[in-house]
């Protein structure tokens, strides 16, 4: 029935299909979040003992909802064979990636990074197959198309989709922090869908993940009750790299995605200049995360909601030039 009514009118049905996966991910956090495990506070992170013995691993109630939504009011068993089936594909990979984020935030152990790293280069693989054979190696930026040969595509697919998981998890440690962040980066590959990007029926798919984060959001917001965890924001990571990806235009990840991957990003390029160069006193003078630095380590240091509040308008202001600068 739903299916039929997204046929004859597909945006009153994304509509209510916002507003149900919205409801439903509001529902499971408000009666199952007890159920989530409680977090043990971070030594590292600045303010880190603050969040001990909140629920963690809420990515797993938003993702949860964000499927079911998906299954019920997208087009997707309309769609051809193969558009459905590489659907399918991706739902089961952010389902993954947020089981294996899930997983370590139930260990009492936290995983190693190895095994982590193990884990998302074997999605960021899996992902990137199935993205080439689906769609070719077509790399397109605006007006501007280029074939590429089948392995540098697969490198840089697998790459994105890698950097992506990481930066955003690296980035979640502020209350609503990296969920709002999510939220204006697909909302600029929606206006970016409008403008000149064409995502055919994924663009259901990103309305549902944004109604859902902002359901988490109503929970996370500072001072927040419970946080999304791995389990989040390693989904949230790969949803960004699929929607990039399935926009026909990978290069719009870096303008969409800015904050997020300096955020998150820099303590990795941070980490790993120090490994090889051997020098501990790289970057000595930033503390990463940046959501840290500006909290701490600036002359005039930054509160929480002043964090989410500038990086977000950062963010938006970034999107908004990238849409006229490239709008046709």
């Amino acid at each position: 029935m739903v299916q039929l009514i997204t046929r004859a009118y597909p945006n009153v049905c994304m509509a209510f299909g916002a507003f149900f996966g919205f409801l439903v991910t509001f529902l499971l956090t408000k009666f199952l979040m007890h159920k989530l495990p409680a977090d043990e506070g971070r030594d590292f992170a600045v303010d880190g003992k603050l969040s001990k013995g909140k629920p963690r691993g809420a990515g797993l109630l938003f993702v949860i909802g964000f499927i079911l939504t998906v299954l019920l009011f997208s087009p997707i068993f309309r769609m051809s064979f193969g558009y459905m089936v590489e659907l399918l594909i991706y739902l089961v990979l952010i389902f993954v990636e947020m089981l294996t984020g899930y997983f370590d935030d139930r260990a009492t152990k936290p995983w190693s990074r190895l095994r982590k790293g193990l884990l998302d280069f074997t999605v960021s693989a899996l992902l990137a197959f199935t993205y080439i054979y689906c769609n070719g190696t077509t790399f397109g930026f605006m007006q501007y198309r280029i074939i590429l040969p089948i392995w540098l595509m697969a490198i840089i697919v697998l790459g994105l989709c890698f950097v992506s998981i990481n930066v955003t998890n690296c980035a979640d440690g502020v209350d609503g922090l990296s969920g709002t962040l999510t939220i204006i980066t697909l909302f600029g590959f929606l206006l970016a869908d409008d403008a000149f990007v064409n995502m055919h029926g994924f663009r259901y798919l990103v309305v549902f993940f944004i109604a859902c984060i902002a359901a988490y959001l109503w929970y996370n917001a500072g001072p927040s009750i419970l946080m999304m965890g791995d389990a989040g924001s390693r989904a949230m990571g790969i949803f960004i790299c699929i929607t990039a990806l399935k926009s026909g235009h990978i290069l719009l990840y870096f303008p969409f995605a800015l904050v997020l991957a300096l955020d998150g990003g820099l303590g990795l390029f941070k980490v790993s200049m120090i490994k090889l160069t051997k020098k501990k006193d790289f970057l000595s003078c930033i503390r990463t995360p940046l959501h840290d630095h500006v909290r701490k380590n600036l002359t005039e240091n930054w509160s929480n909601t002043q964090c989410v509040t500038r990086f977000a308008m950062i963010q938006l202001l970034i999107m908004i030039m990238t849409i006229y600068l490239f709008c046709r």
